[in-house]
């Protein structure tokens, strides 16, 4: 393999293991913001209780994708040190506002959120943890924008080789990113939904449950259940508009070859690039049509009228499948579980969650099938963008580093390494947690602590 294709594999591992952990945070704190307000109002100790140990996670979870979010950085200068010559007048400045306006707040009051209890007051803690929350929706406001604009570039124009923005507002609000952003929350907020659930579920099964387990695990099987379907009808909007700007994604994603009109749906099938086919394939007839375009006869481009400029087929539409499936899935357990709380509320009065035990283990099961959602779908999205690194203006190979390839094999070895050790490591440690939950000492200043202490 040459050095375009290893640090292609290198920048994919490093951002697959990256983004699964800002996938978590981003929603996560607002699950904290949500704990805390519902202490305030009912001074239910379980709320607090749920608010303290799921800080625990958001903090273990924060410090992983900070520190993989920095080795990112550094292979825009060893990997791909095209990429800044050529747009970096674009990727500077919104790379900067994401440090500016979400990494302070998230550093200047995560200290706060973490170790403020019983040092500041109610009002300072929640506002800090509000403003924790903010700051990890608006890095991902900034990296989306600038993903999507790599996606979908507007409001630039090209001087000498090097991309110049010539109205920052298109560049930001560029066609994509509305569908991205809100498709990229959406999932957070699934994930993180998801792995709290899984968690309670490890926690029931294994009786270590306390008070605050039911409250967490209640918050987000309805969660869940909720932002599902909302995200079925994001992802939609988010085709309709991949299809206008990306066709060749799109065929991909298909596995359509031809230019055809009332384009088959195939569920399906083993792609062939070299035949120019997908075989096996089981198909429906005109679904692709009306699912992509919203009309049975709609004519949807093939891959073949994209020849040198297509992605390739296979990991796209295998990614697609798997994203889709594991959404399905998700829809149908989020909602049986939200359907079996509903139908044994009367049981359930003492705030006690009392679940089928095999539904348990399948919540347990899915801890993690957030994050398999959102790798497959970043794989979409980022695989389905080639040859391009900026879509239909700027080839991958035109920025590309010339570092002889079996240094760019020793490097991806070590972070392979350290990555799979740090993985198993962090999901050890939450289920370390899970079965021994933490149970917080009394507020310094409380009348609990002041007992203790003899006062």
């Amino acid at each position: 393999m040459d050095a375009l294709i290893l640090s292609r594999i290198q920048f994919a591992a490093n951002i697959s293991f990256h983004i699964l952990f800002p996938t978590i945070t981003i929603a996560m704190c607002w699950f904290l913001l949500f704990f805390r307000l519902r202490f305030i109002k009912t001074r239910d100790p379980a709320w607090e209780e749920a608010y303290y140990f799921w800080t625990k996670v958001f903090a273990l979870t924060f410090a992983l994708g900070v520190v993989s979010g920095i080795v990112m950085s550094f292979q825009f200068g060893t990997n791909w040190p095209g990429f800044m010559e050529k747009t970096g007048n674009i990727s500077g400045p919104l790379l900067g506002y994401e440090v500016l306006t979400a990494f302070f707040l998230e550093a200047s009051f995560l200290g706060i959120m973490l170790f403020g209890r019983g040092r500041v007051s109610e009002r300072v803690h929640l506002a800090a943890t509000f403003l924790v929350a903010f700051g990890t929706t608006m890095s991902a406001f900034w990296i989306l924008s600038l993903n999507s604009w790599l996606q979908t570039p507007a409001g630039f124009e090209i001087v000498n080789g090097q991309f110049y923005a010539t109205d920052w507002w298109a560049v930001v609000f560029n066609p994509s990113f509305p569908y991205r952003f809100s498709h990229k929350l959406l999932a957070s907020a699934l994930t993180a939904s998801f792995l709290i659930a899984g968690l309670c579920a490890w926690q029931l099964i294994k009786g270590s449950a306390t008070a605050g387990t039911h409250k967490a695990m209640r918050t987000a099987l309805v969660a869940a259940a909720i932002v599902i379907p909302i995200q079925f009808v994001a992802g939609d909007l988010h085709g309709l508009n991949t299809l206008e700007h990306q066709p060749a994604k799109v065929a991909a994603m298909e596995g359509i070859w031809d230019t055809q009109k009332g384009a088959p749906l195939t569920l399906f099938g083993i792609p062939d690039e070299e035949a120019g086919e997908t075989h096996f394939a089981i198909k429906i007839p005109k679904l692709a049509s009306l699912i992509l375009a919203h009309d049975l006869d709609a004519e949807i481009q093939g891959i073949n009228d994209f020849k040198g400029a297509h992605p390739p087929v296979a990991p796209v539409f295998w990614s697609f499948r798997v994203m889709v499936g594991t959404g399905t899935l998700m829809m149908a357990v989020a909602w049986f579980a939200a359907w079996q709380l509903w139908r044994k509320r009367k049981q359930m009065a003492d705030g006690k969650i009392r679940l089928p035990r095999p539904l348990l283990w399948v919540l347990a099961g899915m801890t993690f099938s957030g994050w398999v959602a959102t790798l497959s779908g970043w794989y979409v999205t980022e695989i389905g963008r080639q040859p391009f690194m900026v879509y239909g203006l700027l080839r991958t190979s035109e920025i590309a580093t010339d570092i002889a390839p079996s240094m760019i094999a020793l490097t991806l070895t070590a972070y392979l390494i350290v990555y799979g050790l740090l993985l198993v490591t962090y999901i050890g440690v939450l289920k370390y947690m899970a079965e021994n939950p933490f149970k917080h000492a009394p507020i310094p200043g409380s009348n609990a602590a002041l007992g203790k202490a003899g006062v």
